[in-house]
């Protein structure tokens, strides 16, 4: 927390990540004061205040990631899992080299996702992290608290993990053996003993998170993690539903459809979201939307697997809380919060215009162009994200909220020519340089850096890493 007051002077826009008209401040400034925003509009500079010049810059709340893999920053473009869809890509690239990693990969490749994140505007990481085995030599969850401290980011921890083993990792070399119950159950109490702090200010955060609900636990198991995250205050997060195989399996092994299995093991409401949700059936999405169960979308992964595009006008219809999240740069190798807030964007029109039928068909629109604003993808990657995560006073610029926020500088020439600057940083794609990234009213970064962080020892540390991960894959 900042105990200096910060006055953010002479933004061209502010959005804010509210709904209808309150999406854009007409104000040009805003004071920051002990790490919370004290007041918006046209301010005079107090003389014990530092002043932040936002001249020709554009104000964000600062995005809520809600769906990472961030070890997988080191398997970026790898070539066996390149073009395969989900279940075989998890086969030739998460799975052939988790258990080759050791501390000092795992921590650079947490360092790095962290950075883009970071460099993009996203002050808040929900890290679904499986990577855990028995007798493990490192603890993986330190690790990631280490990295997002010495950062200064918000991470919430998503526990992943499995106490039983699925056909498609068994067949490996590498395969790793799962955990048992009691064990896995215990490491939830520890973790959240020792790290989850439900305070608005905390930047640490714990969830109950088994990889994915159909394969990873048995059904009374489930519902037990369930009881225990309940009784320990916090919120459950899993996949579900990312490609038709889901459907599939559902049927295969429980003669029911997914959200039917998990509504049977206690894993809807308000307090459990899942990654992608592409493929739904009408009840589903029904399902969903009675019980306030959200979801991370993640489209850039969506379509990098072909997995397809989740439906976020029937969902958020149907009253489900929509955050965005990048998901594991494996399967997304621009795993930043701006070029996914762009694919969102452009994809949710896409979506809606491959619906459209002509009109001797019976079709009443001719496209998508009305699918999702700038304001709405805005409002789902930070105020969305932070609701799902139970950040109550995190997620919008507004007075009263913590100062977690992005000024965007549009000095590159994909923004020259704009009419509305204010829609830059989603509509351009890309990445913009950021004046400036706070969190917790806490300047991370300036004009472009982080302070005290090499990047171009950072990249030689990553050559090396791949290289090394390579190496082990194969032996």
């Amino acid at each position: 927390m900042s105990s200096q007051s910060l006055l953010i002077k002479n933004a061209h826009a502010i959005l804010t990540g509210l709904a209808g008209s309150a999406a854009r401040h007409a104000g040009t400034d805003i004071r920051v004061r002990d790490g919370v925003i004290e007041a918006i509009g046209s301010l005079t500079a107090l003389a014990d205040e530092r002043l932040l010049d936002a001249r020709d810059c554009v104000v964000y709340p600062a995005w809520v990631n809600t769906h990472h893999h961030l070890f997988q920053s080191l398997l970026k473009g790898e070539p066996q899992g390149l073009n395969k869809s989900l279940t075989a890509w998890l086969s030739a690239t998460p799975y052939r080299f988790r258990a080759t990693f050791d501390e000092p990969t795992f921590r650079l490749a947490v360092r790095i996702g962290l950075t883009e994140l970071l460099r993009s505007g996203c002050a808040t990481v929900a890290d679904h992290n499986y990577l855990y085995w028995p007798d493990m030599p490192f603890d993986t969850s330190e690790i990631l608290f280490d990295e997002g401290k010495a950062l200064g980011m918000r991470i919430v921890l998503c526990r992943g993990g499995a106490t039983q083993g699925r056909t498609i990792e068994q067949d490996l070399p590498q395969a790793l053996r799962p955990e048992s119950f009691d064990h896995y159950m215990a490491d939830m109490e520890r973790l959240v003993s020792r790290y989850h702090c439900p305070e608005p200010t905390s930047l640490r955060r714990v969830v109950m998170a088994p990889t994915t609900l159909l394969h990873s636990a048995p059904g009374p198991q489930l519902r037990e993690m369930a009881k225990l995250a309940r009784n320990l205050g916090i919120r459950l997060h899993s996949h579900l539903s990312e490609t038709v195989d889901y459907l599939d399996a559902a049927r295969a092994k429980f003669n029911m459809t997914p959200v039917q299995f998990c509504a049977e093991h206690d894993w809807l409401g308000d307090d459990v979201w899942f990654a992608h949700l592409v493929k739904l059936l009408p009840q589903e999405i029904a399902m969903l939307g009675q019980t306030r169960t959200g979801i991370a979308h993640c489209p850039q992964s969506n379509g990098r697997l072909g997995s397809g595009i989740a439906d976020l006008l029937a969902l958020e219809q149907a009253g489900v809380p929509i955050s965005l999240g990048v998901d594991g740069a494996a399967s997304n190798e621009a795993a930043d919060m701006q070029s996914e807030a762009h694919a969102a964007w452009l994809l949710q029109r896409a979506r809606k215009g491959m619906q459209a039928k002509p009109r001797y068909e019976g079709g009443s629109f001719e496209g998508g162009g009305d699918a999702a604003t700038i304001e709405d993808v805005v409002r789902w990657g930070s105020a969305g994200g932070a609701q799902i995560l139970g950040l109550q006073q995190s997620g919008t610029v507004q007075v009263g909220m913590l100062a977690d926020i992005a000024i965007y500088r549009l000095d590159d020439p994909r923004y020259f020519g704009l009419h509305d600057m204010a829609i830059g940083p989603v509509a351009c794609g890309g990445r913009a340089s950021l004046r400036a990234l706070m969190i917790n009213g806490r300047v991370i970064v300036e004009n472009d850096a982080i302070p005290g962080l090499d990047l171009d020892a950072m990249r030689h540390q990553a050559i090396s890493a791949v290289r090394t991960l390579q190496q082990r894959a194969v032996g």
